[in-house]
């Protein structure tokens, strides 16, 4: 299991890093890697992004879930969106991403991305922005996420 933060600057721009390691070695992701043992999602989240990118930022709510079968390997990775709680100005890729870039959305058609990510970033901006909900942690313990309602 793995999961990735799609992560928004002031500018909207979207956070992605340049795989350095298989699977999808060269291909532009959101920051992002396996659990540990033990570990929860949340907690793994801000690690890899943390691990990565040197950003911090806080986990929202769960964007997409999807399954990859690539190259040997066999994920189900959960997308949540996050927030930054640094400064921008200070990523860096690191660990296992090979570049990082803040992109611009009518820039991301200039990047070779990962299977799937175009419409996760497209619903991600809507989150980002308030005009849609993800799958939300209604007590803070982040081990269960449900759909918000909309109000009758």
């Amino acid at each position: 299991m793995g999961v990735s933060a799609i992560v928004f600057d002031r500018d909207e721009r979207v956070l992605l890093i340049r795989r350095g390691r298989p699977p999808s070695a060269g291909w532009w992701h959101a920051p992002g890697g396996r659990l540990e043992p033990g570990e929860g999602m949340v907690e793994a989240c801000r690690r890899e992004v943390l691990e990565e990118t040197g950003l911090e930022v806080a986990v929202g709510p769960i964007l997409a879930v999807v399954e990859r079968r690539l190259e040997g390997f066999h994920y189900i990775v959960i997308d949540f969106l996050g927030q930054l709680r640094s400064d921008p100005a200070l990523a860096a890729a690191a660990d296992d991403a090979g570049a990082l870039a803040w992109v611009a959305p009518e820039r991301l058609a200039d990047y070779p991305v990962a299977e799937g990510l175009l419409p996760i970033v497209a619903r991600a901006r809507q989150v980002h922005r308030g005009t849609a909900a993800g799958l939300a942690d209604p007590t803070g313990a982040a081990t269960d996420f449900i759909a918000t309602l909309a109000e009758p």
